[in-house]
């Protein structure tokens, strides 16, 4: 089993298509679920799946919607980010995450996988808050940037 960080292979394509639309305003519901280190996640990963995902007290299977930011570019890479996302009163272990769109268009399910985020190691929280801090929103940093 192993979670390795990417773009998913069906998201680029998917792009070309014009399936996604990550606009602040009136753009697609995207979510964020957890997964533990019993997952195999990585560029083939297609959907969002209910295998592996957490489960514990103060999450709920899916994960957690977010907040899109409004696309924007910096010099030649464009870039996007999320606001963080937060999960409270929460005990149980996470290795990693997938963001996936709920609201695809042109074709897609509804539960297309866009990234595959692994987390380097279990991250366990206890009777507390588990937070997904997503990178600065910059050219070098940003969670999705094409340059």
């Amino acid at each position: 089993m192993a979670i390795t960080q990417a773009l998913t292979t069906s998201f680029k394509v998917q792009l070309y298509k014009g399936q996604h639309d990550f606009s602040a305003a009136g753009g697609h519901t995207f979510k964020l679920a957890l997964y533990t280190s019993s997952a195999t996640l990585g560029a083939s990963t297609t959907d969002y799946s209910a295998t592996d995902e957490v489960v514990g007290t103060g999450y709920t299977a899916g994960g957690e919607t977010l907040t899109n930011v409004e696309p924007t570019s910096s010099g030649t890479t464009a870039l996007l980010d999320f606001a963080d996302v937060s999960w409270a009163g929460a005990t149980f272990t996470a290795r990693g995450a997938v963001l996936y769109n709920t609201t695809t268009a042109g074709g897609g399910s509804t539960t297309d996988a866009v990234a595959v985020l692994d987390f380097g190691t279990d991250k366990t929280v206890s009777a507390g808050t588990f937070t997904v801090n997503f990178p600065t929103a910059d050219a070098s940093s940003a969670i999705i940037r094409i340059t």
